[in-house]
Formats: C-alpha cells, sequence, structure tokens
C-alpha cells in the first residue's frame, strides 16, 4: 500500500515538474520572439503603439495545420500595465491560450509568432473577462509596421487590439478575426501553484513574476516604461 501510494506521489511530482518545464519554456519563448520583433525598428512594431498599448500577449509557434479544413493552436503569455491610468510596471504574466478556425485548400503546416498590442481598457476587460472572440467581442486589426508607421489611421484608433505575425522571417500585421483568446487556467496552475485566472495574475496583485518571466517584463519595463495617450 505505502509502495503504491508513494508511486502515485512521484508520478503527480512528475507531472507538476513537466509542467512547471512547459509554463517556464514558454516564457522564455515569448521573451525571445518579444526581444528579436522589438530589434527591428524598420520593420517591426512602431515604437509609438507599443507606448499606447495596455496590455502586450505574446504567442510564439502558433501552429497552423490543415488538410482542407484548417485550424490554429497557439499558447502564449500576457501581461498588462499596472498602476491607476495604466501608469505603472507590467504586471507578472498570464497564461493565455489562442485557438481558432479556417476554411479551404491548405495542406501541411505552418508555425507563426504572433504579438497582439491591446490598445485601451474595453479591449482589455474583453480580453480579460472570458473567452472572447476576436472582431465580435473584441474588434482587432492588422497593425501597421515599420519606423514610420502612422499611429493616427482610423483603423489603429478604433481597433481595441492590433495583432502582428512573424513566419519565415517575414514580419507583417495580420488579423486574427475569428480566432479565440482565453486563459490558460491549467498552465497558470502550474505556473504559480494555485488556480488562478489570467486577470487575477495581471490586475490582482496576488503574485510575483516567476524567475522564467523576469526577462520579459524586464524587456518592456525598459523598452516602454510609461503609457502614453
Amino acid at each position: 500500500m505505502k509502495i503504491r501510494i508513494l508511486a502515485v506521489a512521484l508520478l503527480f511530482t512528475t507531472f507538476r515538474t513537466l509542467a512547471q518545464d512547459k509554463a517556464d519554456d514558454r516564457l522564455k519563448n515569448s521573451y525571445t520572439v518579444l526581444k528579436e520583433i522589438l530589434g527591428m525598428p524598420d520593420k517591426g512594431i512602431p515604437r509609438d503603439l507599443l507606448n499606447k498599448s495596455v496590455c502586450v500577449i505574446v504567442y510564439p509557434s502558433v501552429l497552423k495545420a490543415a488538410f482542407i479544413v484548417g485550424g490554429s493552436y497557439g499558447r502564449g503569455v500576457i501581461t498588462c500595465r499596472i498602476g491607476e491610468g495604466h501608469n505603472g510596471p507590467w504586471s507578472p504574466p498570464a497564461m493565455f491560450a489562442l485557438e481558432g478556425g479556417s476554411f479551404g485548400l491548405q495542406i501541411g503546416g505552418q508555425a507563426t509568432d504572433f504579438v497582439l498590442l491591446v490598445m485601451n481598457d474595453s479591449g482589455a476587460n474583453s480580453v480579460l473577462s472570458s473567452k472572447v472572440k476576436l472582431g465580435a467581442d473584441a474588434s482587432v486589426a492588422a497593425g501597421p509596421v515599420g519606423r514610420d508607421a502612422s499611429a493616427e489611421t482610423d483603423i489603429v484608433l478604433k481597433a481595441e487590439i492590433l495583432s502582428y505575425s512573424r513566419a519565415r522571417g517575414v514580419f507583417a500585421g495580420v488579423s486574427l478575426e475569428g480566432s479565440t483568446m482565453r486563459s490558460d487556467e491549467g498552465a497558470n496552475k502550474a505556473l504559480y501553484g494555485k488556480e488562478l485566472s489570467a486577470k487575477q495574475i495581471v490586475q490582482g496583485g496576488v503574485v510575483k513574476a516567476p524567475a522564467a518571466g523576469l526577462p520579459l517584463i524586464h524587456l518592456l519595463n525598459k523598452v516602454c516604461p510609461h503609457h502614453t495617450k
């Protein structure tokens, strides 16, 4: 009996360690993606848009594989500015999921990195409330690219979320309309050791950023420490 209990305990510990390692890898990969994209001033995300954003979501290596009927599946992280008026530092990261479907003649698979900027309180509330469908529950638009891209266009001013993608070295704004996003509860538990929603993590002030998430937070605090209107 004792051997069986020890075996179950060992198995549980192993699963928990594996889940923790996967969460840490997700944080590290998200940092790498964002760092590389922010290192492309002439082709990447306009810095003034990053300064205006209230949340940043990174999905490294979203998989899209299909034969006739296609679908996408991604796991990433979200962090939001904290404090009144969003003028505080960036919050501890929370685990986030992306899911979507598409139809058409598609054969093969492709891994794509996505970065989404949440531009206002309305967008943040929608994203953090529950499962949100982009284009229906929150407006989303392809974000402008490059140092000289205008942040004052109608699309940018009206969109709650601006989305970008990178595949095969090419970085561009892309619409994710029709995809859904939600808090990844299981991964949050693996990362923080207790059941927490993304909203509790980024707005509740109940946890500190784990070691694996510090590079991502430090990068954002360095590149865009203050929110601008």
